[in-house]
């Protein structure tokens, strides 16, 4: 029996705000933590398109490859985020890739937008700005570091998005999910091997459970509402992934809310949301 899309929305952003829960309960280097969250889905998606015997690399395969090539490096930096930066700082910053994505639109796409617009992109900069207030503007400083990490993470999902938007019509979410992990799935394989100690079997139980929650079902909750919603709806439904986040993060590792935090956060929040409206 088919789930009702909302509730698929709400669980695929329930699902990503165990995100960081997963990152440092797993303390493991970025690099091995990424080939987790990459390979876990590509592989069983690959098992699963073998056997469904549908035709691999068909649509403008230079694009997609390129798409999932950036989705490499996002998700390197998503986790490099998470391990240096607070759980909260770090979901925060990642919900500025909507105002990302828009400026890509406008530069990429040609897209044409309200001039209000421009308004709600100066909020969510002043939200952003916010939440680096009274951090030390140093690479020496770990929060600063994963906060500028999943900040870069942010622009690069938003270039993703653009291109994935673009080629959508071609692939199933499936194919979509696949194409999206394949390229740092094998380039991240070598750092399983290199990165010193192991995992161990506990880690790497772990490991396949984030990535196969994480980077397949969640994924595939999100696509499949996505079908039967609006874009714009199921978009707000996924900041379910902020609130998960912060809950979880106070819960399992008593993480304060700072006043910037909070209201840097709900500019960004609010400047997104009135953008998506606006789809």
């Amino acid at each position: 029996m088919a789930l009702n899309p909302y509730l698929e929305a709400i669980l695929a952003g329930i699902l990503w705000g165990l995100s960081g829960i997963f990152v440092k309960y797993l303390n493991l280097p970025p690099t091995t933590v990424t080939f987790f969250r990459l390979a876990v889905p590509s592989l069983i998606l690959l098992l699963f398109l073998l056997i469904k015997k549908i035709k691999l690399f068909h649509g403008n395969n230079k694009l997609i490859l390129l798409a999932s090539t950036l989705n490499a490096g996002r998700v390197y930096l998503y986790t490099v985020g998470f391990t240096f930066a607070s759980i909260g700082n770090a979901i925060i910053i990642l919900y500025t890739w909507p105002i990302f994505t828009t400026i890509f639109s406008i530069l990429f796409l040609k897209e044409k937008v309200p001039k209000r617009t421009f308004f709600l992109l100066f909020i969510a900069m002043v939200g952003t700005a916010l939440i680096y207030l009274n951090k030390e503007f140093s690479f020496s400083d770990q929060n600063f570091i994963g906060m500028t990490a999943i900040l870069l993470s942010a622009v690069i999902y938003a270039l993703t998005v653009i291109i994935f938007k673009k080629e959508s019509e071609k692939y199933s979410k499936y194919e979509t999910i696949f194409y999206q992990n394949l390229i740092g799935s094998i380039i991240f394989i070598p750092f399983i091997f290199l990165n010193k100690p192991l995992p161990t079997l506990s880690q790497t139980s772990i490991g396949i459970v984030y990535g196969a929650l994480i980077g397949l079902v969640g994924f595939v909750f999100f696509f499949s509402a996505l079908k039967k919603l609006k874009a714009s709806t199921v978009s707000f439904l996924s900041y379910t992934e902020v609130v998960s986040a912060i809950i979880l993060a106070i819960i399992f590792f008593k993480e304060a809310l700072t006043w910037n935090m909070v209201v840097g956060g709900l500019l960004i929040i609010l400047a997104t949301t009135l953008i998506k409206k606006e789809d």
